[in-house]
């Protein structure tokens, strides 16, 4: 698609949807900050065309947004409207500092939680300001003083200008439920249709003001007459939080989308020249808005194209129809605030922060920026953030469990450091004296003190008649302090360790195969159980055919990173295919199930370093009329050079794609274009993949990432 057929078929109609979506959201956020309504629409132009043209992340949509009211709504208080546009653009050039020191990323490093609780706590002020406004009265000075008089104002007589607000709330929710046309935003439809039916009631209403002339209207920025102090602070509080909320936004989009991925720093600095020409020009700040730029991707947009020419539909708009907007009611702009606002507070975030067990922070932010400021809320989120995670990194979890009368088991999570002692000293201090107790310790630190816990606890329980065995399952914390080595060496979480290795971990012998079983079925069987039951009962339907060699050391899931129902597997001596006139019936059936009843769409054959078949091929070893030498001679391998072990490995690689094209099923298949045959060679000792080129019969490596 050429460009010009993509501006005019995605770029062209998804601009107008955002164009119709930004307008009256653009004037009740202006209201809300008690700023003249021209200025919202300014920064609506600004940031479509300029935070649209630089901007690093394409399809985000820029312009006002009720993330800032609080604080542009403070700001005008304190310095005018002037004051505040001259404090905007400083501000944007704060951006542009930021973002040209490559601190983007930096801003993502405050919690979510923090940052959702303050959006949550904006919308909560916006809501109940704006609620008075809709109800016919006036918003009050704080948040507080909203809530205390809520009730007296809803009691209050209501005219017409409260039906017309009530009216655009349920517009506003009712019909995304109803109609699912992208065209017709929600906003737009109830705005038009209320205002369209308070004219036609000839309603006495406030309404829209903007200056008959727009260009002559804008207001010039003027330093405030103010302590610079409180200047720096207003600046560096407005940059900051429209940095955040713009990246997090960006970060956003790009799960919306497969388009290119956001430059963050790029952003940073477009949105800091976003602000900084909009402050000029007398406009709000301007943000990065998730409403708008999902609008954006949902409508089709690809490139940037839309999001300016969203910016300028606003200006031609407001140039040669600011007639039309001044019949809106501000009561409809404050019922679609009200809508806006509550929407800020997600019961679905509340759930995932609660499951994360982060709800307090997301309470503390929202409730200090209600209660407080918004300054105030976001350092008393930072600080319940730190909070819990210095909470957690000295918590962790330990369950007693009688599994059989005189038998324990002990089950430590987490992390475990010497803060913990006297709980831990308290739980096994409970244990009955000469029970047979299995600790079993998933921790991912153990601190000096907490071993010594453990150990002195242990040591006085056995010479009391009990047993103690310690298993860990993820790191060897504690067999390593046990030698002598705790905070050394690398360890192999058990999960993709050998028996001899755990079991060495564990410091006792057992029978390996059901000392495994039992370790599966207490460990992993209840991660994986779910998915088993799920391939039970629908059956399997793996990705592809995986040939390879028996060799003990050469584990198929595990180096593909695959689980259950991925790789339907043949593994022998060899990873050899006999050719189809051989007659051998056993792969040759697990190849023709492959292809005919699971139609697998790839065979990989995987050879290995140090094969002792190939090398038995190479020199010759294998015993004619042996098992093992009738089996070796299906391989039909002639090698290129015995001097090269690896080069023979690929050449028997390559010796049983041969094979397998020998296979009607195979050959049939492939013709057809559904399956695709692949040769592949791991290196035990640098456990790495490489693929084999079916022409030369050279090794490259799969994967561009580095070996450890």
């Amino acid at each position: 698609m050429s460009d010009l057929t993509q501006l005019l078929r995605r770029d062209l109609p998804a601009s107008i949807v955002v164009f119709l979506i930004a307008i009256p959201l653009s004037l009740g956020i202006a209201a809300a900050s008690g700023a003249p309504l021209l200025a919202g629409l300014v920064a609506a132009v600004v940031g479509g065309i300029v935070a649209g043209a630089l901007g690093g992340a394409p399809l985000q949509v820029s312009g006002p947004a009720a993330g800032l009211t609080v604080i542009v709504a403070g700001a005008v208080a304190d310095f005018g409207f002037a004051g505040t546009a001259a404090v905007v653009a400083v501000a944007g050039l704060i951006q542009i500092v930021l973002g040209a020191s490559r601190l983007g990323r930096a801003a993502l490093a405050l919690s979510p939680a923090v940052v959702h609780g303050m959006l949550a706590g904006i919308g909560l002020v916006i809501a109940l300001s704006q609620v008075h406004v809709m109800l016919g009265g006036t918003a009050r000075s704080s948040a507080w003083h909203n809530l205390r008089d809520l009730p007296a104002q809803i009691a209050t007589h209501h005219g017409v200008a409260a039906l017309l607000g009530a009216l655009t709330v349920a517009i506003l929710l009712i019909w995304p439920r109803l109609v699912r046309i992208s065209l017709l935003p929600a906003a737009l439809v109830a705005v038009v249709a209320v205002t369209a039916l308070a004219s036609f009631l000839g309603a006495d209403v406030t309404r829209v003001q903007l200056p008959d002339e727009p260009l002559a209207g804008l207001i010039r920025p003027a330093w405030p007459d103010a302590p610079l102090r409180e200047i720096a602070v207003a600046a560096l509080t407005i940059a900051l939080v429209a940095s955040v909320e713009s990246l997090l936004s960006a970060v956003a989009v790009d799960r919306l989308h497969e388009g290119p991925r956001a430059n963050l720093n790029r952003e940073l600095v477009a949105q800091g020249a976003a602000n900084t020409a909009s402050g000029l020009l007398g406009g709000l700040p301007v943000t990065g808005v998730i409403v708008r730029s999902s609008t954006n991707v949902a409508a089709g947009a690809r490139t940037r194209a839309s999001a300016i020419l969203h910016g300028l539909w606003i200006a031609v708009f407001v140039l040669l129809w600011a007639g039309l907007l001044e019949t809106i009611p501000m009561a409809v702009l404050a019922g679609v605030l009200i809508v806006v606002g509550l929407r800020l507070v997600s019961l679905a975030q509340m759930r995932t922060y609660a499951r994360h067990r982060e709800l307090p922070t997301y309470l503390i932010t929202a409730l200090g920026v209600v209660f407080t400021d918004l300054l105030t809320g976001v350092a008393l989120g930072m600080v319940s953030a730190a909070l819990l995670i210095l909470w957690r990194l000295t918590r962790c979890e330990i369950r007693r469990v009688e599994r059989a009368p005189g038998q324990w088991q002990v089950t430590i999570n987490g992390t475990l450091a010497f803060v913990e002692s006297a709980r831990l000293t308290r739980e096994l201090g409970a244990l009955p004296a000469g029970a047979d107790v299995d600790v079993e310790l998933h921790l991912d630190y153990l601190d000096h003190g907490a071993f010594e816990t453990i150990r002195d606890w242990r040591e006085g329980y056995e010479r009391s008649g009990g047993s103690v065995r310690i298993r860990e399952v993820h790191d060897s914390w504690f067999h390593q302090a046990t030698s002598g080595r705790l905070g050394g060496g690398k360890r192999t979480p058990r999960v993709v360790g050998s028996w001899s290795r755990w079991q060495n971990m564990d410091q006792q012998r057992r029978d390996a195969m059901a000392a495994g079983i039992a370790e599966f079925e207490r460990t992993v069987a209840p991660l994986v159980r779910p998915h088993l039951a799920d391939l039970a009962r629908d059956g399997q339907n793996p990705q592809q055919l995986f040939i390879t060699c028996a060799d003990s050391r050469l584990v198929p899931n595990l180096i593909t990173a695959s689980g259950p129902g991925d790789l339907f597997c043949v593994r022998n001596v060899g990873n050899i295919v006999p050719p189809h006139s051989a007659g051998d019936s056993s792969v040759g059936a697990a190849v023709e199930y492959a292809v005919d009843v699971l139609g697998v769409t790839t065979i990989t054959v995987c050879g290995h370093s140090g094969c002792g078949a190939v090398r038995a091929l190479m020199t010759g070893a294998a015993r004619p009329g042996s098992a093992l030498g009738d089996w070796l001679a299906f391989s039909g391998v002639r090698f290129t050079d015995t001097s090269d072990e690896e080069r023979c490995c690929t050449d028997n690689v390559l010796s049983q794609l041969t094979n397998l094209r020998t296979y009607p099923a195979v050959r049939a298949a492939e013709s057809a274009g559904r399956l695709h045959l692949t040769g592949m060679y791991f290196d035990l000792a640098q456990a790495r993949m490489y693929s084999v080129d079916p022409v030369h019969g050279a090794s490259h490596p799969i994967s561009t990432q580095p070996a450890a």
